[in-house]
């Protein structure tokens, strides 16, 4: 494949870097008839060994930032020798590359193939560049057969993010490239995307799979109703991907009975892609360790926790030239556990616990969102759109009625004895039956 450029001419097919050797091992698992969703950990972490110290070295020698971090730590060379000892590596937090396009930049600016950037929200964006390579080649290596069964058969609609981020594109590629899907490039809302042309294409087109954020997911189910769209007839899925905001497994659960399909959750980040997906088992999220190695560490502290402890998320992409991340602080918590899933799959399993801003202060102890969510959500007679206003320790639900005969007062009273059983809360409740729907990110927390 050649792509023409104003400056050059790319050819990613005779490219060459530090991550080549990794073609020879995803080669052998071909051969073998296996992917490393199912293989063992020692045969797994000798090649995350690997992997993290071609992207070491790769670091130590094309970008300042890097190396001199890595000196500051005591390395006399970019080497690691064995996968317990990454954490001596320095850690890379948000606010050192936030709003720099080269802190972490580790090849030529000719070679970047594309540019994708965080929205920003919590101060300036971060820069994330990939070369061609790194968005064709070598993020397509590892295959997860188990947890991916899209076809050249299937018609995907991607309803997330084209612009900025990576979600919309990150998926098109992986569709397009990994399975051969065909895919409906719907956005999430835009000009050129308003809902009832993107309901009217995936009926036109049958589409059987699904990629969004769960609140979209909850906004294409409740307009389809309004432009006369029957799910379960006109649009019949077979899988929902859910990404790019988090949600409880109770609210998963009711897009499925509203879907009438399964719905897992992938989880990724713009600065680092894929990092776990959820198998149909749902017991939480098998980390994709052919592209990331990831870590929880005490958010204090910034020591390295076993697993089952909860902390901050910290991820080292493992098949990137372009602009790795090193033991990359992603704000998000969670803990790790090893596989025991039913799904035969090996790979770790990852629990989110949420952002650490988003956290939620009542009395002396922090709620996740998710855990108040998943509890909500549990009151069939409560809607999927809903706000959480925190106040001076007071919690606030602001809940729409979904389908039920129940006045305002009585499921105000309901909501409020529920939380107060389930998680020994007490809030307040406002019943309304106008909360605004969003095309970005649902803004669910007030505080």
């Amino acid at each position: 494949m050649k792509i023409q450029t104003h400056k050059m001419t790319v050819s990613i097919d005779e490219h060459s870097s530090h991550l080549e050797q990794f073609k020879a091992f995803y080669k052998q698992l071909d051969e073998e008839g296996k992917t490393i969703e199912c293989l063992s950990r020692q045969r797994k972490e000798g090649y995350q060994l690997k992997a993290v110290n071609a992207t070491l070295e790769h670091v130590w020698e094309q970008n300042e930032y890097y190396r001199s971090r890595l000196i500051e730590a005591g390395f006399k060379q970019p080497k690691i020798d064995n996968i317990g000892q990454l954490e001596t590596v320095p850690l890379l937090k948000k606010d050192v590359i936030r709003g720099d396009k080269d802190k972490i930049l580790c090849v030529d600016p000719n070679e970047i193939g594309q540019v994708h950037l965080t929205s920003g929200t919590s101060g300036k964006p971060i820069y994330t560049s990939y070369t061609l390579a790194d968005q064709y080649i070598y993020d397509l290596l590892p295959k997860y057969l188990e947890l991916f069964k899209e076809s050249d058969h299937d018609v995907a609609a991607i309803a997330l993010p084209y612009e900025f981020a990576l979600p919309g594109l990150g998926f098109q590629r992986l569709f397009q490239f990994a399975f051969g899907t065909a895919v409906l490039s719907l956005g999430k809302g835009g000009y050129m995307a308003p809902v009832d042309k993107s309901l009217e294409l995936m009926k036109e087109y049958q589409a059987t799979v699904l990629t969004t954020t769960p609140s979209y997911a909850a906004l294409l189910a409740e307009e389809s109703e309004k432009h006369g769209v029957k799910i379960g007839e006109d649009i019949c899925l077979k899988k929902i991907w859910l990404t790019g905001e988090g949600c409880s497994s109770t609210f998963r659960e009711r897009l499925e009975k509203w879907w009438g399909c399964e719905v897992s959750f992938f989880y990724g980040s713009t600065e680092c892609g894929v990092i776990g997906v959820e198998c149909d088992k749902h017991t939480g999220y098998h980390v994709m360790e052919g592209h990331v190695k990831v870590e929880i560490i005490n958010q204090e502290t910034e020591e390295v926790l076993p697993y089952g402890r909860i902390g901050e998320i910290v991820v080292t992409t493992l098949l990137r030239e372009g602009m790795p991340m090193v033991r990359y602080r992603t704000g998000d918590l969670g803990n790790m556990q090893k596989s025991t899933c039913a799904c035969g799959i090996t790979m770790d399993m990852l629990q989110l616990r949420g952002r650490m801003e988003h956290m939620l202060r009542i009395g002396s102890e922090d709620y996740s969102p998710f855990l108040i969510e998943h509890f909500l959500m549990e009151i069939p007679e409560v809607g999927l759109w809903y706000h959480l206003i925190l106040d001076q320790g007071v919690l606030t639900v602001e809940a729409e009625k979904f389908k039920t005969t129940l006045s305002d007062q009585q499921l105000k009273a309901k909501i409020q004895q529920h939380m107060r059983d389930r998680l020994g809360i007490d809030c307040e409740v406002v019943i309304r039956d106008d909360i605004p729907r969003t095309f970005g990110k649902a803004i669910r927390i007030f505080n």
